[in-house]
Protein backbone atom coordinates (compact mmCIF):
# COMPACT_ATOMS: atom_id res chain seq x y z
CA UNK A 1 0.00 0.00 0.00
CA UNK A 2 2.39 2.99 -0.95
CA UNK A 3 1.23 5.27 -3.84
CA UNK A 4 3.59 7.66 -1.71
CA UNK A 5 6.76 9.36 -4.46
CA UNK A 6 9.58 10.83 -3.65
CA UNK A 7 8.27 14.21 -5.35
CA UNK A 8 4.71 13.96 -3.55
CA UNK A 9 6.69 13.71 0.09
CA UNK A 10 8.59 15.92 2.27
CA UNK A 11 10.86 15.32 5.15
CA UNK A 12 10.17 17.07 8.00
CA UNK A 13 11.92 15.25 10.91
CA UNK A 14 13.82 12.26 12.13
CA UNK A 15 13.02 9.41 14.28
CA UNK A 16 16.65 9.82 16.55
CA UNK A 17 16.47 7.11 19.02
CA UNK A 18 14.53 5.10 21.30
CA UNK A 19 12.41 6.75 24.65
CA UNK A 20 11.41 4.63 27.31
CA UNK A 21 10.49 0.70 27.29
CA UNK A 22 6.53 1.43 25.85
CA UNK A 23 7.11 2.09 22.39
CA UNK A 24 8.03 5.51 22.52
CA UNK A 25 10.60 7.50 20.20
CA UNK A 26 12.46 10.90 20.19
CA UNK A 27 12.18 13.12 17.49
CA UNK A 28 13.97 15.76 16.08
CA UNK A 29 11.69 18.22 13.66
CA UNK A 30 12.25 20.56 10.76
CA UNK A 31 9.07 22.24 11.70
CA UNK A 32 8.31 25.18 12.92
CA UNK A 33 7.49 25.24 15.97
CA UNK A 34 9.13 22.11 16.43
CA UNK A 35 5.85 20.38 18.26
CA UNK A 36 3.88 21.56 14.74
CA UNK A 37 5.46 17.80 13.52
CA UNK A 38 3.08 15.82 16.25
CA UNK A 39 -0.03 17.50 13.77
CA UNK A 40 0.79 15.69 10.70
CA UNK A 41 -0.99 12.31 10.45
CA UNK A 42 0.32 9.90 9.07
CA UNK A 43 4.02 9.89 8.98
CA UNK A 44 6.00 8.35 6.27
CA UNK A 45 8.52 6.32 7.01
CA UNK A 46 10.78 4.86 4.26
CA UNK A 47 10.50 0.96 4.91
CA UNK A 48 12.15 -1.65 2.43
CA UNK A 49 12.82 1.54 -0.36
CA UNK A 50 9.01 2.46 0.03
CA UNK A 51 7.24 5.27 1.89
CA UNK A 52 4.74 3.62 4.28
CA UNK A 53 2.51 5.55 6.76
CA UNK A 54 2.57 5.01 10.56
CA UNK A 55 0.41 6.83 12.65
CA UNK A 56 1.35 8.57 16.25
CA UNK A 57 -1.09 8.08 19.17
CA UNK A 58 0.74 10.52 21.56
CA UNK A 59 2.98 13.19 21.19
CA UNK A 60 4.65 15.65 23.67
CA UNK A 61 7.66 18.25 23.87
CA UNK A 62 10.08 17.06 26.14
CA UNK A 63 13.28 18.95 27.44
CA UNK A 64 14.46 20.60 24.45
CA UNK A 65 13.36 17.87 21.93
CA UNK A 66 10.39 15.73 21.35
CA UNK A 67 8.70 12.18 22.19
CA UNK A 68 6.00 10.07 20.25
CA UNK A 69 4.42 6.91 20.65
CA UNK A 70 4.15 4.96 17.44
CA UNK A 71 0.40 3.86 17.80
CA UNK A 72 0.71 0.01 17.86
CA UNK A 73 4.00 -0.48 19.02
CA UNK A 74 4.07 -1.18 22.85
CA UNK A 75 8.06 -2.18 22.69
CA UNK A 76 11.23 -0.57 23.16
CA UNK A 77 12.86 -2.91 20.72
CA UNK A 78 10.42 -2.86 17.71
CA UNK A 79 10.68 0.84 17.83
CA UNK A 80 14.49 0.47 17.96
CA UNK A 81 13.64 -0.38 14.15
CA UNK A 82 12.17 3.03 13.30
CA UNK A 83 15.38 4.84 14.62
CA UNK A 84 17.34 6.79 12.06
CA UNK A 85 14.62 7.20 9.80
CA UNK A 86 13.35 10.45 8.13
CA UNK A 87 9.72 11.31 8.69
CA UNK A 88 7.57 13.01 5.92
CA UNK A 89 4.57 13.90 5.25
CA UNK A 90 2.54 14.14 1.97
CA UNK A 91 3.30 17.99 0.54
CA UNK A 92 -0.62 18.37 0.21
CA UNK A 93 -0.74 18.45 3.95
CA UNK A 94 1.61 21.55 3.93
CA UNK A 95 -0.25 24.96 4.96
CA UNK A 96 -0.30 27.21 2.29
CA UNK A 97 2.57 30.18 2.28
CA UNK A 98 2.24 33.41 1.20
CA UNK A 99 4.28 35.33 -1.60
CA UNK A 100 7.69 35.25 -1.59
CA UNK A 101 7.52 32.26 1.52
CA UNK A 102 9.28 28.93 0.77
CA UNK A 103 9.85 25.99 2.31
CA UNK A 104 13.62 24.71 2.97
CA UNK A 105 12.89 21.99 0.91
CA UNK A 106 11.68 23.74 -2.13
CA UNK A 107 15.15 25.42 -1.57
CA UNK A 108 17.29 22.48 -1.94
CA UNK A 109 18.97 21.47 -4.80
CA UNK A 110 18.81 24.52 -6.69
CA UNK A 111 21.04 26.19 -8.65
CA UNK A 112 22.58 29.41 -7.46
CA UNK A 113 24.59 32.12 -9.56
CA UNK A 114 25.65 35.22 -8.75
CA UNK A 115 23.63 38.49 -10.49
CA UNK A 116 26.53 38.25 -13.07
CA UNK A 117 25.46 34.56 -14.09
CA UNK A 118 28.41 32.72 -12.46
CA UNK A 119 27.60 29.83 -11.15
CA UNK A 120 28.14 28.85 -7.25
CA UNK A 121 26.78 25.36 -7.42
CA UNK A 122 23.85 23.67 -5.35
CA UNK A 123 21.69 24.32 -2.45
CA UNK A 124 22.84 21.57 -0.65
CA UNK A 125 20.80 22.46 3.02
CA UNK A 126 19.79 25.27 4.68
CA UNK A 127 21.15 26.14 8.59
CA UNK A 128 18.83 27.82 11.14
CA UNK A 129 21.75 29.94 13.12
CA UNK A 130 19.06 32.10 14.95
CA UNK A 131 19.84 35.70 13.13
CA UNK A 132 18.66 34.20 9.93
CA UNK A 133 18.77 31.23 8.04
CA UNK A 134 22.03 30.21 5.72
CA UNK A 135 22.14 28.75 2.56
CA UNK A 136 25.00 26.05 2.25
CA UNK A 137 25.77 26.35 -1.17
CA UNK A 138 28.54 23.41 -2.50
CA UNK A 139 29.90 23.56 -5.91
CA UNK A 140 29.65 21.20 -8.90
CA UNK A 141 31.89 20.67 -11.86
CA UNK A 142 30.17 23.18 -13.79
CA UNK A 143 30.33 25.57 -11.04
CA UNK A 144 33.31 28.16 -10.75
CA UNK A 145 34.85 26.03 -8.01
CA UNK A 146 33.79 23.49 -5.68
CA UNK A 147 33.82 25.05 -2.78
CA UNK A 148 31.38 25.31 -0.18
CA UNK A 149 30.23 28.51 0.46
CA UNK A 150 27.85 29.73 3.89
CA UNK A 151 25.34 32.34 2.33
CA UNK A 152 23.05 34.21 4.47
CA UNK A 153 19.12 34.01 3.46
CA UNK A 154 18.39 37.26 3.32
CA UNK A 155 15.41 37.89 0.82
CA UNK A 156 16.31 41.18 -0.84
CA UNK A 157 19.22 41.74 0.14
CA UNK A 158 21.59 39.13 -0.63
CA UNK A 159 18.82 36.51 -1.97
CA UNK A 160 17.48 38.91 -4.99
CA UNK A 161 15.30 35.95 -6.88
CA UNK A 162 13.70 32.38 -6.35
CA UNK A 163 12.77 30.84 -9.52
CA UNK A 164 11.41 27.16 -9.07
CA UNK A 165 10.11 26.51 -12.60
CA UNK A 166 13.89 27.33 -13.99
CA UNK A 167 15.21 25.96 -10.41
CA UNK A 168 17.56 28.78 -9.84
CA UNK A 169 18.32 31.48 -7.09
CA UNK A 170 19.97 34.40 -7.90
CA UNK A 171 22.26 35.81 -5.01
CA UNK A 172 24.60 39.44 -4.55
CA UNK A 173 27.20 37.19 -3.79
CA UNK A 174 31.11 37.53 -4.35
CA UNK A 175 32.15 34.62 -5.36
CA UNK A 176 35.58 35.35 -3.75
CA UNK A 177 33.75 34.62 -0.88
Amino acid sequence: MSGFTSDKVTIVGRITTIYGVKGWVKVYSHTEPMESILNYSPWLLKIDGQWQPIKISDGKVHGKGLVAKLAGIDDRDVARQYCGMDIAIEKDLLPELGDGDYYWSQLEQLEVLTESGVKLGKVSHLIATGANDVLVVKGKADSVDRKERLIPYLPDQVVKEINLEEGTIRVDWDPEF
